[in-house]
């Protein structure tokens, strides 16, 4: 893999101080990914629909210091310094220094803040660790002011990979793929790609409301789920199907078959719970009102000859996913029959959105 073309270039400019604030999203995959090697490679092509409303915003404030071995940087989360969070970002930065030297140069300050509950399962480390990379990519366009709008996003999604997985899949939108599948077209483990054939019209502004099951963190965290898949006696059956169904996903994406969209996306969900079920050791992730609220779904959907669908990412979470032209029906339903079973009754409301924002 060739990883030499994100090194960064001899810097052109000196810059004393400067501040960026970037608004990125979560996503929530359609055919999901479950394991992965070093470094942050995943055995598995996956698929998102990038969001709009869950997001976190991130601001970096650098000032030029003295050169040294070590990377500086305080951080704090909605305004509380976050001693516990920065050894997953100080991992991150180890990751990204031969990419981004730049960042011994500069003291950091980094403050960040989610529309969404952390560590509950929405991907809170997709949407933080994108931010901090198009925070870093920011300061490296004005070092280097010859980078195409290209080169800095796919070195950004390359860089926030480095730091989570599906923070890959957070740089753009509305449907990003990741991983290497020779099906889509320019895919790579390296970073996400953007869908790169037509979607059918039926996808448009595709509306995810996230019922708040549990909005406590996780008992397992996702990068231990990771590492119990290199020795799942399951893992490359999975890994196999996963890029089978990305294939199968491609063509329903382009010919909008809805019901094959709710059967895979909803096996999907169903299958990485598995591999949490059937792992040593073995865990869930779902609380009992998950299984209400499918089971709710799959009634509805029955009476109602609805195209409602679920998915779960790794929480206790239900993403309830659905056409914009049952907004209506759909948010009456959760509102009178499914909130009940969400802590205090919480859900998000929200729909696909188009990657992330400079602010």
């Amino acid at each position: 893999m060739n990883t030499s073309q994100f090194i960064a270039k001899s810097v052109e400019k000196s810059i004393e101080k400067a501040t960026f604030t970037w608004q990125t999203p979560s996503n929530i995959a359609l055919v999901k990914y479950w394991g992965k090697s070093n470094p942050q490679i995943p055995k598995n092509a996956s698929i998102s629909f990038t969001l709009n409303n869950c997001h976190t915003i991130t601001t970096i404030e650098f000032q030029k210091k003295e050169k040294s071995e070590t990377v500086d940087f305080d951080l704090f989360f909605e305004g509380q310094q976050k001693e516990e969070f920065k050894p997953k970002i100080a991992d991150f930065f180890t990751r990204i220094q031969t990419y981004c030297p730049y960042i011994f140069e500069y003291k950091m300050i980094i403050n960040s803040e989610n529309s969404f509950p952390h560590s509950s399962g929405i991907a809170s480390s997709a949407s933080g660790l994108s931010a901090i990379a198009r925070c870093l990519m920011s300061l490296e366009s004005v070092l280097n002011p010859d980078l195409s709008s290209e080169e800095i996003n796919k070195k950004a999604s390359f860089l926030a990979r480095l730091g989570s997985g599906s923070a890959s899949r957070s740089i753009e939108g509305p449907l990003v793929v990741w991983g290497n599948h020779p099906e889509i077209e320019g895919s790579s483990d390296l970073f996400g790609v953007q869908f790169p054939y037509k979607v059918h019209s039926v996808f448009n502004n595709y509306q995810d409301a996230i019922l708040l099951v549990d909005k406590g963190e996780k008992q397992v965290s996702s990068t231990v789920g990771h590492n119990l898949m290199h020795n799942h006696p399951y893992a490359e059956n999975r890994f196999k199907q996963a890029n089978e169904n990305l294939g199968k996903m491609s063509s329903i994406l382009q010919n909008g078959d809805l019901k094959a969209f709710v059967n895979l996306v909803e096996s999907e969900a169903l299958t990485l719970h598995a591999m949490m079920l059937t792992s040593n050791p073995y865990f869930i992730l779902m609380k009992p009102n998950t299984l209400e609220i499918i089971n709710k779904i799959w009634e509805y959907r029955e009476e109602n000859n609805s195209n409602i669908c679920f998915t779960l990412d790794a929480g206790a979470n239900v993403h309830v996913l659905y056409p914009e032209a049952e907004k209506e029906a759909v948010n009456y339903f959760i509102e009178n029959k499914l909130a009940k079973f969400c802590q205090k009754n919480q859900y998000i409301c929200d729909s696909v959105g188009f990657g992330a924002k400079k602010i």
